[in-house]
This record gives C-alpha cells, structure tokens and sequence, in this order.
C-alpha cells in the first residue's frame, strides 16, 4: 500500500486510511516505525487527527487497548490537535454511555464505555501537561457554568448528569 497522505486531507479519507493502517497494523504488515510515521502525518491535520480517532478509538480490535510506543510517540508530535481532540473524545464518549443505556442500549453503551477507557488508556500513557491543562479546563467550565469548552458542551447539549460523568472523569486523571 501506498502511504501517501495528501496534505489537504479529507476527513472520510482519514477515516479510510485509518481502518487500511489498523487492518495492517492488526496483521503485522508494519513495522513500528512505519506506523509512528503514518499516524504522525496523520494527526498532524485537523481531519487527520479526528478520522483517527473516530477508527482508532471503536475498532473492535484489541490493538488500540495497548497502543505501540510508536502509536504514542506519533500522537505527541502534534499535542495540540491531539491534547484536544482526547478531551473531547474523554467527553463525549463518558456522556454517550448514558445516553446508550437510558435508551436501553447496552451494546452501544459498552462501546461508548470501551472507547472512554481508550482515551483514559492514552491520556495517561501520553502524559502531556498540555492535555493536562484541557482537562482543568473542561472541569472549570462544567463547575462554572462558562469557560473555554461552554460551546463545545452546548454544541452536544449535555445535561447535569452526563456533565456530572465527564467530571468525575476528570477528576480521576487529574488526580
């Protein structure tokens, strides 16, 4: 396979190339320089980092339970869109395990639930002061009510509950 990636890349081909690198990656078709190097190139984009995770983070396959030092060096090279995008997935993904089992959804939920300890999995391993401070943040804004992350959770519509969730997320990283 030819692991070009554009530099205008689109998020559906992110998606695509991110579900190509876990089947190879699944097969042991790479070595883990080559993976750190295509997953760097990845999410050095906004759209590269997020089709990333959308595959990376619900794959069914147990490779993304123990990322390679190459998968978390890769993800380090670009701590800001990285740093942001695991906040918001920690985010998302803790409320959405609500959502599933209010609607009786186990399923569902129990991949929410999968993917949230991914993101917990990675935070911690990647250990960055900067995703540190997003997650201080994200906490302060649901303790206050407003901040840097309001429209994100207003985007989302997030109730008491679901905020209640994320925070105690928080809470046990930042701990």
């Amino acid at each position: 396979m030819n692991w070009h990636i554009p530099n205008n890349l689109s998020f559906e081909n992110a998606l695509q190339l991110t579900e190509t690198l876990i089947d190879a990656m699944a097969k042991k078709q790479l070595k883990d320089y080559e993976i750190e190097e295509i997953i760097t190139t990845l999410v050095s984009s906004k759209n590269g980092g997020r089709g990333f995770f959308v595959i990376y983070l619900t794959t069914d396959l147990s490779i993304a339970d123990n990322p390679s030092e190459g998968v978390i060096n890769a993800l380090k090279t670009s701590s800001d869109n990285v740093s942001e995008l695991l906040v918001k997935n920690l985010a998302m993904s803790s409320a959405m395990v609500i959502t599933h089992r209010r609607n009786n959804d186990e399923q569902k939920a129990q991949g929410s639930d999968r993917v949230c300890k991914r993101t917990i999995n990675l935070i911690k391993q990647m250990n960055l002061e900067l995703t540190q401070q997003q997650l201080q943040e994200l906490n302060q804004t649901i303790i206050n009510n407003e901040g840097s992350y309001q429209i994100f959770l207003e985007k989302w519509g997030y109730d008491q509950e679901q905020k209640h969730t994320i925070k105690n997320k928080i809470e046990q990283l930042l701990s």
